[in-house]
């Protein structure tokens, strides 16, 4: 078997230099001979080389034979086309750190979106796996409707009689303290029935994992198992780790394994540290038993042969007998017929569940095609700067077609000296993209919620990459090598370049892109505008209290082991202590924190009312005096809740305005009555309205003032061994908080203290606005750049092209003011046309867009004329330089240089 002829080709160099010495030795022996036969030393080198022949023709002909054309020619072009770039190095380097800008800030939106969206979970053959939710949701029922679709006893009811998994297992998630006294750190864990690793297929790095033995009632104390990066931070990686005790809620849970370190668990974005077996959570005060207490995930590895659709076709089918079996007892007729209602799907499991999906997956397309655009615009900018630098490699263009070059070697040349440009711009991309990805997801890590994300590359990420390498050097190469190659040689060979008359089809096909950039530039201008106007609309929406200065302590005093008689008292000391801390100026609780994302409701009806029998959905709060002296909340009639509300008086409720419109159509509210209905743990209870106050927000910025309903806290059918402490003081977060803190530990040194400002809170509740405002911002800032220099680089070209022309007017009485005009009108045309396109663009854009926005309409006239505005005042200011320079012209010297 030979050898294949590229190698040949890659070997040639050397088989060249073997074959040089070959002749070489050939010809110092026919040397030697002719010398022996009498001849001088140079008659006997001549004889020997015309014996020979021609020894150059030789070696072109071996070099032939071991030659690749297609290689060869490749090979030439990167090697001259890196010289070409090597003499242009303001060029070169301009090229590279605009597609390394570029393609690096698509590649990062392109890794987070790839990660967020698109990878499927790291387990075994994941397009196996199918999540179960609920038909239409279980809004009404549950801890977390919308987020987890089960309670322990309806996914009991999936395990023993489902039929179209090889195997099933449920899962959950949430904040554990882990630790004693002072050292109690906040962890992510997970709780997962005993079958979630083998479903998965997950092996263990040390130890083992949970079994299905290990899920079963009273399983704590019991086994845990932790993840590859606790086990490194917390163990340093010691194999001792295994066996070691891990306090988790003050229970004690040895550990028995550690899980691989491509494992993050099954929510993208959040990482885990522990996996506990579901059934500890019976230890936590759960009850395992509790019908509407919703959460947990189910998943399942499908049979072979069964399909998503079959699978859910099934569930349908038969899980309404499921429902009926765990109906929760305590609710109304009316929730429980909804109830009934319920049933199962499947859907494709294999990528996991993700809150950061829902909230940004929308946001992470858009600014995908946000960087597209500048990507877009960058590409146009360089093609217009290799469009100049073609005009001043028209002789040398020219000299190649006229020696024989075909027009299509000349296009390969310029576009490999395009892919050149695009390769480097690419790797350096690389490395920008890295930091950018990393930097977005310090964005959206606030607070304790810190973002893990697996951002190695994998295909899909280095498919996207080479394509966007390619396709830039397609954008911004293949005009001006198709542009250079169709020139003519003797054209080109005259009077430097320079005519009477520019090219138009040169002009024409630079002014094309200028309007590209013009127009790219209005949709960036316009998103940028709009989001950061929705962004300041969101942070300063009027939210009816003042967020300044109010901190949350949430403060579970369960290890003190009270008896229920004495949580009541103890909460009251805390209050006090509290109270007592210098700085402090008003204390209270409440069982909502503002702006949380978190909301309780309770279904309510009015007595009295046109219809007694609706039902209402009013957000509700349990509270302690001062609440609403603290929060700034105005009461506009009747009295605030009392220290003499208690569980012994009479049922009272403090009401917003927007609860007196919607639910007591309006009128005096106070004294009315107000009628909640059963929920478990909730029983039927009248209230009657003592007092109105102003509207606020309750769950998030976005919602608007919905009707709200305050309860005193002593009043709340619901009560544990902790309570929520809001403080107002005028000291700053870090201080007032660690004062507390300290205070706290002094008095109760075995409760459990958590943090948080409200300030924090809202901060948390504008992450998607905040990173929108700031990429569109820097996007919008980088289009007027580069619309800068697209718009001097045309100008100064077309200036300098036809500078005869310009010393022609001017010689024949033509004003300086004329000249300035004759570019400026160019400008303004090409000015408006690109207007004209962008902010038509935009309006169609932004209104794909309008959801994301908020206090900004996505047709705002005001947005649109200042983005134009904007955009022809530095496309005017890039134009007057070169227009006065060349109005500046000598006649004489401009004629006298051609």
């Amino acid at each position: 078997m030979g050898i294949p002829r590229w190698i040949k080709y890659l070997r040639r160099g050397i088989r060249d230099q073997e074959l040089a010495r070959e002749i070489e030795h050939y010809l110092e022996l026919e040397t030697s001979e002719n010398v022996a036969r009498g001849m001088n030393a140079d008659e006997a080198r001549a004889a020997a080389m015309r014996k020979f022949g021609n020894t150059t023709a030789c070696r072109e002909a071996e070099y032939d034979m071991n030659t690749v054309s297609w290689m060869d020619t490749m090979v030439r072009h990167i090697t001259y086309g890196a010289r070409q770039l090597r003499q242009s190095p303001g060029f070169t380097a301009t090229a590279i750190l605009s597609l390394t800008l570029g393609i690096g800030a698509n590649t990062a939106v392109f890794q987070l979106l790839n990660a967020v969206r698109l990878r499927s979970l790291p387990v075994q053959r994941p397009h196996e796996l199918v999540e179960l939710m609920v038909e239409g949701g279980n809004r009404g029922f549950g801890s977390a409707p919308g987020v987890y679709e089960a309670s322990n006893p309806l996914w009991e009811q999936v395990r023993t009689h489902q039929q179209v998994f090889s195997s099933v297992f449920a899962w959950g998630s949430s904040n554990f303290p882990v630790g004693e006294a002072a050292n109690v750190r906040r962890t992510r864990g997970v709780y997962a029935s005993g079958a979630m690793f083998s479903t998965l297929g997950i092996k263990a790095h040390r130890g083992r994992l949970l079994a299905e033995e290990d899920d079963r009632r009273g399983c704590a104390p019991g086994p845990v198992v932790i993840s590859h990066g606790y086990w490194q931070s917390e163990f340093g990686g010691r194999d001792n780790a295994i066996g070691a005790k891990l306090i988790v809620l003050n229970k004690p849970f040895y550990i028995v394994g550690v899980t691989p370190p491509d494992f993050f668990g099954l929510e993208v974005g959040r990482g885990f540290d522990f996996v506990l077996p579901n059934c500890a959570r019976g230890s936590f005060g759960t009850i395992l038993d509790a019908r509407h207490v919703w959460n947990l995930h189910i998943l399942g590895r499908l049979k072979s042969g069964m399909t998503v659709e079959q699978a859910s076709a099934h569930l349908k089918t038969v899980s309404g007998n499921w429902f009926e079996q765990v109906t929760p007892i305590g609710y109304d007729a009316q929730s429980l017929q909804r109830w009934k209602g319920f049933r199962f799907i499947a859907q494709p499991g294999g990528g996991g569940v993700s809150e950061l999906r829902r909230e940004y997956e929308r946001s992470l397309w858009l600014l995908l095609g946000i960087t597209g655009l500048v990507l877009l615009m960058t590409c146009a900018t360089l093609a217009n700067l290799l469009l100049a630098r073609a005009a001043g490699r028209e002789r040398e263009i020219a000299v190649r077609l006229a020696i024989g070059a075909s027009r299509g070697r000349l296009i390969g040349q310029f576009l490999t000296e395009s892919l050149l440009l695009a390769t480097i711009g690419a790797v350096f991309a690389c490395g920008v993209a890295a930091l950018l990805s990393r930097t977005l997801i310090g964005f959206l890590s606030v607070g304790f919620n810190s973002v893990q994300l697996d951002l190695s590359l994998d295909w899909r990420l280095l498919s996207f990459i080479a394509f966007a390498t390619v396709a830039t050097c397609l954008l911004f190469g293949f005009a001006p090598a198709w542009r250079a190659a169709a020139g003519e040689p003797m054209s080109a060979m005259k009077s430097g370049g320079r005519s009477m008359t520019a090219d138009r089809r040169h002009a024409s096909l630079q002014q094309a892109l200028i309007v590209c950039q013009i127009a790219v530039s209005a949709v960036l201008l316009v998103g940028s505008f709009l989001f950061v106007g929705s962004f300041r609309n969101l942070a300063t929406a009027d939210t009816g209290f003042d967020r300044t200065g109010i901190t949350f302590h949430f403060v579970d005093f369960s290890a003190l082991k009270p008896t229920r008689p004495a949580i009541r008292p103890l909460q009251e000391q805390i209050l006090q202590r509290v109270g007592s801390v210098p700085g402090v100026e008003t204390v209270s609780t409440t069982t909502n924190v503002p702006l949380s994302g978190s909301s309780w409701m309770l279904y309510t009806t009015i007595p009295g009312s046109a219809d007694p029998n609706k039902s209402h959905s009013p957000q509700f709060t349990w509270v302690r005096p001062n609440y609403f002296r603290a929060m700034r909340i105005p009461l506009l009639a009747g009295r605030d809740i009392s220290a003499q509300d208690t569980a012994e008086s009479a049922k009272v409720l403090v009401v917003n305005e927007e609860f007196v419109k919607q639910l007591l159509g309006g009128g005096n509210p106070i004294g009315r009555m107000v009628k909640s209905l059963a929920e478990p743990g909730f029983p039927e209870a009248t209230y009657q309205v003592v007092g109105v106050v102003g509207n606020t927000r309750y769950a998030n910025l976005r919602e608007g003032m919905p009707p709200i309903a305050y309860a005193s806290e002593l009043q709340n059918p619901q009560w544990g061994a902790g309570t929520s402490l809001l403080v107002k003081s005028s000291a700053p977060t870090a201080q007032i908080t660690g004062a507390i803190r300290q205070a706290l530990a002094e008095s109760f040194p075995a409760a459990r203290v958590e943090q948080i400002s409200l300030e924090g809170v809202v901060s948390e509740r504008v992450v998607r606005e905040r990173l929108l405002a700031w990429l569109s911002g820097f996007f919008g800032l980088v289009a007027l750049g580069l619309a800068v220099i697209g718009v001097y680089g045309v100008i100064s070209h077309a200036a300098a092209r036809r500078r005869t022309e310009v010393g022609i007017r001017l010689a024949l009485g033509a004003g300086r003011g004329h000249v300035l005009g004759l570019f400026l009108r160019r400008v303004a045309i090409l000015l408006g046309v690109g207007l004209g396109l962008g902010l038509t663009s935009s309006y169609a854009l932004a209104r794909v867009t309008a959801t994301l926005l908020y206090g900004i309409r996505a047709s705002d006239p005001v947005v649109y004329v200042v983005a134009a505005v904007a955009l022809a005042g530095v496309a005017g200011f890039a134009a007057l330089a070169p227009s006065a320079r060349a109005a500046r012209l000598n006649a004489v010297d401009s004629l006298r240089a051609d």
